[in-house]
Parts: C-alpha cells; sequence; structure tokens
C-alpha cells in the first residue's frame, strides 16, 4: 500500500477558452510545460473545444487526438480535463484523470445542465460512476460543472481527501458556485480544487479550498497555485468527527 504524501503541490487552470481547438491545446501544454513542478493541474470544463455544438464530431475527434497526445506527454504530472467524445452513436463530455501515460480514471458527466442544452447533445453518465478513486496513496473524486449542485452526489465523493472539479459556470451564479464549493470542502472535510473557464460570459472563481474553508483565489489570474497539505484534512478529521 502507498503511503500518503505530505504535501501536493496543485494548480487550477483559469483560461478562456478561443474558437481554434488546435490553439486551446497549444495553451494547455504551455501550462502543462510551465507547471511541470506541480503535482496535479486541472483544466476548465471541455477546454480544447468549448461547447460546440454546431460541429459535435469535429470537437470529438479532435479531443480524442488531444488525448493520445496528452498520454504520451503526461508522466509525473495528474492532469484532470474533460472531452467531448464518442461513445456509439452517442457524444458524452467525459472527464479523464492523465498520470504516468495512463488514463488513470474516466467519469462522465452524470447532471446535464439543461439551461445550457447539454441534455440535447450529450448522454448523461451513470450516477454510480461517481465515486473516489486512488492515485498514490492519494483518494481523489470527481465532480463536474454542474453536479456540485447535487447533494446525493457530495455523498458519494464522502471520504476524499481531495475533489476535482473542471467547470464551465457561467457568471450569472458566480456567487453559488463559491458558496457551494466551500461549502463542499468544509462538509467533507477535503481540499476541493475548482479549473473554471474565464470566457466573458463565465464566472472565472477558480480556486483551491482547504478542509478548513480557506480560499486561493485570484480572478486576474491563468493559473491560481498552493500547496495541499494532508495533514490539515487529518487535523480537521480528528478536531469534528462526523461519524
Amino acid at each position: 500500500m502507498l503511503t500518503k504524501p505530505k504535501t501536493l503541490d496543485v494548480v487550477a487552470l483559469q483560461l478562456p477558452t478561443r474558437k481554434r481547438y488546435q490553439e486551446n491545446f497549444d495553451t494547455l501544454l504551455e501550462h502543462l510545460a510551465t507547471h511541470q513542478d506541480k503535482h496535479i493541474v486541472v483544466a476548465p470544463e471541455v477546454f480544447l473545444t468549448a461547447f460546440d455544438y454546431e460541429h459535435m464530431t469535429t470537437a470529438a475527434k479532435f479531443s480524442a487526438s488531444a488525448l493520445k497526445q496528452l498520454k504520451k506527454e503526461v508522466d509525473e504530472q495528474i492532469v484532470v480535463i474533460t472531452l467531448i467524445l464518442e461513445d456509439g452513436d452517442d457524444f458524452v463530455n467525459q472527464a479523464v484523470v492523465i498520470h504516468k501515460h495512463k488514463v488513470m480514471h474516466r467519469q462522465n458527466k452524470v447532471k446535464l445542465f439543461k439551461l445550457g442544452d447539454e441534455d440535447l447533445y450529450f448522454r448523461a453518465g451513470k450516477k454510480k460512476k461517481v465515486q473516489p478513486f486512488m492515485i498514490e496513496g492519494v483518494k481523489y473524486a470527481l465532480l463536474i460543472c454542474f453536479e456540485l449542485r447535487f447533494k446525493e452526489l457530495w455523498e458519494q465523493v464522502e471520504g476524499a481527501d481531495v475533489v476535482l472539479m473542471p467547470s464551465r459556470w457561467g457568471k450569472a451564479r458566480k456567487a453559488h458556485l463559491e458558496i457551494l464549493s466551500r461549502a463542499l470542502a468544509v462538509m467533507n472535510q477535503c481540499y476541493v480544487v475548482i479549473a473554471n473557464s474565464a470566457d466573458a460570459d463565465m464566472a472565472s472563481s477558480s480556486a483551491i479550498i482547504s478542509p478548513t474553508g480557506d480560499v486561493t483565489m485570484d480572478d486576474t489570474l491563468d493559473a491560481i497555485e498552493t500547496t495541499i497539505d494532508f495533514r490539515e484534512i487529518k487535523k480537521m478529521r480528528r478536531y469534528i468527527v462526523m461519524d
């Protein structure tokens, strides 16, 4: 059994998505190189293509190709991104966690945002798949954007040390993102890492939130950086026992 590290350096990207897919992918690769000293890098939801409903097949083909390249590029880092991918006759919004040239975890978005027409273009994932997973002694979980609003999913990720959240959360509901993500960190006594889009109509609000509710956030930056200290999780869970 692997021993949990004492700390991990993490970066949540806060970037706008351009119209050209390749430009977005190049930007992501640049950030991975810039932050190669970071253990965890989380990108905004569907950062490479946005929700390009008019060109779903093209977006899916590009995303599949980008994933192949990312698997070649990503070694020691843990990289988290969501992609539009084809699954049979349907499209899915799939989060992938890449580490040591492998996809360590896949999770299709379960709760589709009807206000953004996601339910018209994507097949929803299975709720039971929203579960913690282990990488090198650390228990992670993953929620995709709108899924943050559902209390039953909070219960399913309970016990995770770090909840990763790629997001394209709208500016009109910015306060909701900040309130709910902080509440999740405090309720589950874990770290929450949000990477949200910086498009003009998006909330930004990318953040790393500690189990005590302390927030590292700056809407003016394209990358939010801090260190996860697992002793803080242990301390909080001993201080306030939730059994």
